[in-house]
């Protein structure tokens, strides 16, 4: 009979703990976000993986030579490169980026792309929103058309100095 009244009381005590607690919400102000119109206004962290991207430079040009590192690491083959070969002045072949594709419905946002890259040529964007109505539209792009790679300003080799019997010559 104590336990059975022990029992009761523990139970109304757990009520009203419960009551207490939905009271001090119901009290509390409301913070409410209004998403649509701050869109820009909540930055977000620098950490974010929004959504992969190539950047490019002001001419167009980008960093990536489709070595096809990202798409060999990708663990669930979110990314695909189609790459076309040409034949040079100097009559050698070179694999050049046609389309470098990325579903980004079947990404995992695991970063292994981008950390394979030696290139640096991938980067994660800010942009959260991928509400698409068709999965197709869910594959991207990332090099512009029309894009190349960025060339490689070579220095001039450095200048030998020979010395022979006390002469010094420049080449």
């Amino acid at each position: 009979m104590i336990t059975y009244i022990k029992n009761i009381f523990s139970g109304i005590w757990a009520l009203l703990q419960g009551m207490y607690i939905t009271m001090l919400n119901f009290l509390r102000p409301k913070i409410t976000e209004q998403y649509p119109e701050n869109r820009g206004k909540n930055p977000m962290f620098e950490r974010f993986r929004g959504e992969l991207i190539m950047p490019h430079n002001e001419n167009n040009e980008h960093k990536c030579t489709a070595c096809g590192l990202c798409q060999m690491n990708c663990p669930n083959g979110t990314i695909t490169i189609v790459t076309q070969q040409i034949t040079t002045e100097d009559g050698k072949t070179k694999k050049l980026l046609d389309k470098h594709l990325y579903d980004i419905g079947s990404c995992t946002f695991c970063d292994i792309c981008r950390q394979s890259c030696s290139f640096n040529a991938l980067a994660w964007s800010q942009n959260f929103e991928h509400a698409v109505f068709t999965r197709s539209s869910m594959v991207k792009q990332l090099n512009k058309p029309g894009s190349k790679v960025e060339e490689k300003k070579v220095a001039a080799p450095p200048v030998k100095k020979e010395e022979s019997a006390g002469n010094i010559k420049t080449n």
